[in-house]
């Protein structure tokens, strides 16, 4: 059995001082497939490092977090470009727009996103979306602009209709934590979307599934999430973990 993290900041200082310990957890708990989104140029290095050091178990991506965006992110966005020539890079993320801490720049987010989502098609590769309190906004932006190679709605969150407008934009659903959450609702219908347009992450340190809610999250916790999926679609662990891993695959060629 093998599950594949498709969304984990195991590189962030929550993970100072045991990320060694938590990355070979993971692995015993059969989580052997890691992706780290990005999420602004200070934690370059440490996902670099981290890569070198488990290079069959991480894969890296680069982009720029709409929460890191600001009147100067274009530099930040030449970082995004610079990484892509010089790394070996999956996909383009985390992107989007975040309207929970600050509607007021939502311009500059939007500018920022469609940039992204240029490079990401410039490069052929699929793009990861950060979406908190946006959803109409980001999908205004994916309507107007073409998505090449497809991507992944991180953290889905929605209703059973935006959940099938994302589909039909041939991305897939990143479920994560929420689905076990007691009032999260996307467990509700999520039965209603073919397991072909699921992935699984887990958004470590964030998000921490039940029953660990209000502590540190890490990867070795897919297996939470994976076991409310085995409710939800009458499917065993080992099925969850086979169809997840093969979505990811074909996401990210990898």
């Amino acid at each position: 059995m093998s599950f594949t993290d498709t969304h984990t900041h195991l590189y962030l200082e929550q993970f100072i001082d045991d990320v060694d310990s938590v990355i070979e957890n993971a692995i015993l708990n059969d989580v052997n497939r890691l992706f780290f989104p990005a999420i602004s140029s200070k934690y370059s290095e440490s996902m670099f490092r981290l890569k070198e050091k488990y290079p069959e178990n991480i894969f890296l991506m680069s982009g720029l977090h709409p929460c890191y965006v600001n009147e100067s992110f274009s530099d930040e966005i030449k970082h995004v470009e610079k990484i892509l020539n010089e790394k070996e890079i999956i996909a383009v993320g985390e992107i989007g727009i975040d309207l929970y801490w600050d509607k007021t720049n939502l311009d500059i987010q939007i500018k920022a996103f469609q940039n992204q989502i240029t490079i990401a098609n410039n490069f052929n590769l699929p793009i990861v979306i950060h979406c908190r309190e946006s959803f109409n906004e980001i999908y205004d932006v994916l309507i107007k602009n073409k998505i090449n190679c497809g991507g992944i709605f991180h953290c889905f969150s929605g209703d059973l209709n935006q959940a099938k407008k994302i589909i039909d934009l041939g991305m897939k659903l990143g479920i994560g934590g929420v689905v076990t959450f007691k009032n999260g609702k996307i467990d509700k219908f999520l039965n209603q979307i073919d397991i072909s347009h699921i992935v699984l992450e887990t958004d470590s340190p964030y998000l921490s599934p039940t029953p660990l809610r209000g502590k540190r999250n890490e990867s070795s916790n897919i297996k939470y999430i994976a076991e409310k999926l085995c409710d939800i679609y009458n499917l065993s662990l080992q099925e969850i973990a086979n169809i997840t891993t093969q979505n990811s695959k074909e996401i990210f060629r990898v």
